[in-house]
């Protein structure tokens, strides 16, 4: 698949898709505390995303059970949502959400503290947030598509962290994946030129120990091999002539 280049009707669409989702992301953030589970989580977000006439895109993707992937601690992505996996003081829960409106996908994902967290959670979720905006910083039209990698490599590898190797970012339009892919780490070629049009989904996923990963049983939830947190931040952004334009937040 190439990389498309949307016109301005597919970027209204997908900037109303990003707007909701940054909404539906607001409220679901507002709900996180002990006590409640990831399934609450989820269909919570269902109900948002219905609500406002859209489509939850993850629900059944490639066979994917839940509206919200819903993962805590040392689970980095894709976590499926159980009535028996309840929030306690002290975890961190990443939420990675989706929806279709009029048929344009947007994606993003934000990790939450569960009442009151260790320093170092703390550190490590916003040293992942902060790491977004560190490489959207090269997410600018004439630059090479690896240049957000690097600028996301170059950050967070000053803190020791792991950088999730086994899963990157992509591209995003009428469908959820589309390309190119997007790593978080430094890449020894340059990558597609970035232009004004493109739609990218980054995120970076980052752990406090190693970044090696495993896969549960279930076939979608992914674990730290060692165990130790992991964090997650994803924003949709446009690429235009100037800085790029994030499309989920509010």
């Amino acid at each position: 698949m190439a990389v498309t280049i949307k016109s301005a009707r597919e970027i209204e669409c997908m900037r109303e898709a990003g707007r909701i989702l940054a909404e539906v992301h607001e409220e679901l953030g507002a709900f996180i505390r002990p006590g409640i589970s990831t399934l609450d989580i989820d269909m919570l977000g269902e109900k948002l995303i219905r609500g406002y006439g859209c489509i939850p895109n993850f629900l059944n993707y490639n066979g994917y059970p839940a509206s919200i992937c819903v993962s805590v601690n040392d689970e980095v992505v894709h976590g499926i949502p159980r009535a028996d996996h309840i929030l306690k003081e002290g975890d961190i829960v990443s939420l990675d959400a989706g929806l279709i409106y009029k048929g344009y996908h947007s994606d993003a994902a934000r990790t939450h503290a569960v009442g009151n967290i260790s320093e170092e959670a703390k550190k490590l979720i916003e040293v992942t947030r902060r790491s977004f905006f560190e490489g959207i910083k090269a997410a600018t039209e004439g630059n090479h598509l690896h240049d957000i990698s690097a600028a996301i490599d170059d950050y967070v590898s000053g803190f020791g962290y792991g950088i999730i190797r086994d899963l990157v970012g992509h591209g995003i339009g009428t469908s959820l994946h589309e390309d190119p892919q997007i790593p978080n780490f430094r890449q020894k070629r340059k990558g597609v030129r970035l232009q004004a049009g493109m739609t990218l989904a980054v995120e970076p996923m980052i752990a406090m120990g190693g970044w090696q990963v495993n896969w549960l049983d279930d076939g979608w939830t992914v674990v730290t091999r060692d165990h130790s947190l992991a964090a997650h931040y994803e924003n949709t952004i446009l690429i235009t002539d100037g800085e790029p334009e994030i499309l989920t937040v509010c």
